[in-house]
C-alpha cells in the first residue's frame, strides 16, 4: 500500500530530524521523531547512525517522554534535553525539560535541571551551557513561587515592552537565561552559575556558542528600541573576569558587544570555529518601504574584532565551520535547490559549489578528512544522513526512515516573467497522467514570501495530492530566495500584483502540457501563500477552487496583531496606509467568485486567528460559498497526527467537490 494514499501509513513514518558528529569524527548520533503508541502523538528519540554504508541505525533512548537537543562534549558523552523521570529522585515536583548526559557507556542521567526547564545546550572546552527559563527575582525560592503562582490559578502576565509572545506561546513571566558550569569528563551534576542575572528578553531565542577553551560564550542578544521596536545583536561572555578589560576579580561574567549595527539584526545559528578565532552568524539587512530584506553570512574576527559578509548573494540556512577553520560550510537555497557551499576565508571569500546535484542540505558536520555528514532531502526524497565527499560525491548512509516509491514524477519547468525574468519551480505529475488522461492541476504557493520550493515538506507534501490524481506545481515567483537579491527586489513593496503575474505566467505554461487538464484547476497556499491564495481569488475566477491556509487577509490588521509587528513597520513605515490598502487583499473582497476552503489555527501568533475569522465572516456575508476548517490546538503550522490526517482530508474532499465535480463528502473524522 502507498505510504501517500492511506493517511495513517503516512503520518506514522518516521522522520529524521538532525545530526551531529563526535569531536573525533567516528560516531552520528540524530533525534528522530515517531508516532507514539497512542497514535495522538509524535514523540523523538535518540538514534546512532552508523558511518559505515552497510551498518544499522540503533536507537540510543527510549522513554515516553522523548529526547531531544542532542549535543557532543568533547569527551564523546552526549547531551541532551527531556521530561523524562528521574528514577533516583523521588519528589520530582513538575514535569519539565532537565538536561541529561549519556555516557559512551551506561545509562543516561539526570545532571541539571531548573524550576522552569532547560531548553538548549552547547559544550566546549571542558565547558557546558545551557539555557533556561527563570522567573526574575531571587534563584532560591523560584520553585515554589511556581508552585504559588500555579496553586492560586494565576496566569496572567504583566509585560513592559515588546514583544510579548512569539510564533504558538506567550513570552513570561520567566526569562531565558544562560547557566555555565566547568564540568569534566561524565560529570555526575552541575554546580552551574547564571551568566547573566537579569536580561529581560534580550537572550529570547538565543543562539549561542562555547568557544574552544571553554572560557568565552558567544550568543544572540536582543536590545530594545524606542517605538516597540527592536535589534539583534552579537555579544560575548567572559567567563574568566581576566579576560575582560577593566574586570576585577570576583566580579563574574563579563558581557561584551561584539557586533551591533542599527540598520542590521545579527542572528543564529551562532558558530565559533575550532581554532577559537573566529565567528560565523547571519546578518540580516533591516527592510524598509524601498530596501528588501537580506541575509548574508557574517563572520568576525575574536582577535581583530573586524567582521566582514562572505559568500555573495547567498542566504545562508545553515552554517558550520571546516575544521581547518579556514572555511566556512554553508547550506544555501540556490535556483530550486539547496547545495553545501564552501566559503573561504581567505581572498574574497567567494563560495564555492560542493554538491551538484538536486538536493536539500541542512545538519552539515564536516570531519577531518575534507568530507561533510549531513541531511540530504528534495522535493522528492525526505532528509536522510548522507557524506558528501570533497569532490561531491555523495554516498547514502543506513537510515531509520524507509525509502519510499513516490507515485509519480518530478519534473523542472519555467516560464517568462512580463519583463522577461525566468520564473522556476517544479512539476509533480501523478502516475498515469497523459494526453488521453490529462491531471487535474494544483498550484501550491510557498509561504515566506522569502523561501523557495526545494525540500521535502511533512506538512505541505505534494505527492499525497500526486496519489490522488493532481499534477501539482510548485513555483518561485518573485521574492524567492536563491535567485539573487534582485529577484527579491522584483515583488519588494508589491507583493500581490508581481507575484501574482509571475504565478500565472509559471501557471500558464504548464497548463500547455497536453498530461495536464487546462480546465480542472485550483490553487492553494499557506502563509504568504495563504496571503497570494486570497490576492488571486479576487484577481482572477479561472480557478475552480481556492484553498488558504494561515492566511494574511486584511494587512493593517495584521501588522499590528502578529508577533513581530516591528518587522512590518519596517517594510510598510511612512507609506503604511497607501501600501495596506493598495496590498491588502481584503479590500478586492467583491471580485471573488471562486469558492474558498479557509484554515486556521487558533495558536497561530505569526498570522493570528483574526485574519481567519474575518476572512471567514467577510465570504459568509458577501455569499462566496466557503468553508472553514478551524483548529483550536493548532499554531501556523498542522503538526498533531489526528489533524494532519483530518487537514488532507478536507482539502481533498473540497478539491473532489469543485475540481473534479464529485458530490461533497464530509470527512468521517469530522462526523
Amino acid at each position: 500500500m502507498s505510504h501517500f494514499r492511506d493517511m495513517s501509513e503516512y503520518i506514522a513514518l518516521p522522520r529524521v530530524l538532525s545530526l551531529r558528529l563526535s569531536p573525533d569524527g567516528t560516531r552520528l548520533v540524530s533525534v528522530v521523531q515517531s508516532l507514539n503508541p497512542d497514535k495522538k502523538s509524535y514523540g523523538t528519540a535518540l538514534w546512532e547512525i552508523p558511518l559505515d554504508p552497510e551498518g544499522r541505525p540503533h536507537r540510543l533512548t527510549r522513554s515516553a517522554k522523548g529526547e531531544a537537543g542532542a549535543e557532543f562534549t568533547p569527551n564523546g558523552e552526549v547531551l541532551f534535553v527531556s521530561r523524562r523521570p528521574d528514577e533516583t529522585v523521588k519528589d520530582e515536583g513538575e514535569e519539565v525539560p532537565a538536561l541529561w548526559l549519556l555516557p559512551e557507556r551506561g545509562e543516561p542521567r539526570r545532571i541539571a535541571e531548573r524550576p522552569g526547564g532547560v531548553a538548549a545546550v552547547r559544550a566546549a572546552g571542558g565547558t557546558i551551557v545551557y539555557a533556561a527559563d527563570v522567573l526574575p527575582g531571587d534563584a532560591a525560592s523560584e520553585a515554589d513561587r511556581r508552585k504559588a503562582r500555579k496553586e492560586a490559578g494565576i496566569s496572567a502576565i504583566l509585560h513592559e515592552g515588546y514583544p510579548i509572545r512569539f510564533w504558538d506561546h506567550d513570552l513570561g513571566p520567566g526569562q531565558t537565561r544562560l547557566f555555565a558550569a566547568r564540568a569534566g569528563a561524565a560529570p555526575e551534576r552541575l554546580d552551574a552559575d547564571d551568566l547573566v542575572p537579569d536580561p529581560g528578553r534580550s537572550l529570547e531565542r538565543a543562539s549561542f556558542d562555547v568557544t574552544p577553551d571553554g572560557g568565552t560564550v558567544v550568543t544572540t542578544w536582543f536590545v530594545p528600541l524606542p517605538g516597540g521596536t527592536l535589534r539583534s545583536e552579537l555579544v560575548a561572555i567572559d567567563l574568566d573576569p581576566a579576560a575582560g578589560e577593566g574586570a576585577e576579580a570576583g566580579s563574574g561574567p563579563r558581557r561584551r558587544v561584539l557586533a551591533a549595527s542599527d540598520a542590521h539584526d545579527f542572528d543564529g545559528p551562532v558558530v565559533i570555529s575550532p581554532d577559537g578565532r573566529f565567528v560565523a552568524c547571519l546578518r540580516e539587512r533591516h527592510a524598509t518601504e524601498e530596501l528588501s530584506a537580506a541575509y548574508r553570512l557574517w563572520v568576525l574576527d575574536l582577535e581583530t574584532g573586524e567582521g566582514r559578509e562572505l559568500g555573495g548573494e547567498l542566504f545562508p540556512t545553515d552554517i558550520a565551520w571546516a575544521p581547518s577553520s579556514d572555511a566556512v560550510f554553508i547550506a544555501a537555497d540556490h535556483q530550486g535547490r539547496r547545495p553545501i557551499f564552501r566559503v573561504p576565508l581567505s581572498g574574497d571569500g567567494e563560495p564555492v559549489r560542493v554538491t551538484p546535484d538536486d538536493a536539500a542540505y541542512l545538519e552539515l558536520c564536516p570531519a577531518a578528512d575534507g568530507s561533510v555528514y549531513a541531511l540530504r532531502s528534495a522535493v522528492s526524497a525526505p532528509p536522510a544522513p548522507v557524506r558528501v565527499a570533497p569532490d561531491g560525491a555523495v554516498t547514502a548512509l543506513p537510515s531509520p526512515v524507509p525509502a519510499l516509491e513516490l507515485p509519480g514524477t518530478l519534473t523542472e519547468v519555467s516560464a517568462l516573467a512580463d519583463d522577461g525574468t525566468e520564473i522556476r519551480g517544479w512539476l509533480v505529475l501523478p502516475a498515469g497522467a497523459s494526453a488521453e488522461n490529462p491531471a487535474p492541476f494544483l498550484l501550491w504557493i510557498h509561504g515566506g514570501p522569502l523561501g523557495s520550493w526545494n525540500d521535502w515538506s511533512w506538512r505541505w507534501n505534494p505527492w499525497i495530492m500526486a496519489e490522488h490524481g493532481y499534477a501539482v506545481l510548485l513555483p518561485d515567483p518573485c521574492m524567492s530566495t536563491g535567485y539573487g537579491q534582485g529577484m527579491i527586489d522584483r515583488g519588494w513593496g508589491d507583493w500581490g500584483p508581481v507575484t501574482h503575474a509571475d504565478l500565472m505566467a509559471i501557471t500558464d505554461e504548464c497548463l500547455k502540457l497536453p498530461e495536464i487538464d487546462d480546465q480542472r484547476i485550483a490553487a492553494m497556499g499557506g502563509s504568504f501563500g495563504g496571503y497570494m491564495a486570497n490576492w488571486v481569488a479576487g484577481h482572477t475566477d479561472r480557478f475552480r477552487a481556492i484553498v488558504t491556509h494561515a492566511s494574511l487577509w486584511n494587512l493593517e490588521q495584521f501588522a499590528g496583531t502578529t508577533d513581530a509587528s516591528m518587522y512590518w513597520e519596517r517594510e510598510f513605515g511612512s507609506v503604511g496606509a497607501e501600501r495596506y490598502a493598495r496590498l491588502s487583499p481584503h479590500n478586492s473582497l467583491g471580485e471573488i467568485r471562486t469558492p474558498m476552503l479557509v484554515i486556521h489555527g487558533d495558536k497561530d501568533y505569526r498570522v493570528p486567528i483574526g485574519e481567519g475569522l474575518r476572512l471567514w465572516w467577510d465570504l459568509q456575508r458577501s455569499g462566496v460559498e466557503s468553508k472553514f476548517l478551524y483548529f483550536p490546538d493548532e499554531n501556523h503550522w498542522v503538526l498533531k497526527p489526528g489533524n494532519a490526517v483530518v487537514w488532507y482530508q478536507t482539502v481533498l474532499a473540497f478539491l473532489a467537490q469543485h475540481v473534479l465535480g464529485e458530490e461533497w463528502t464530509r470527512p468521517d473524522t469530522l462526523a
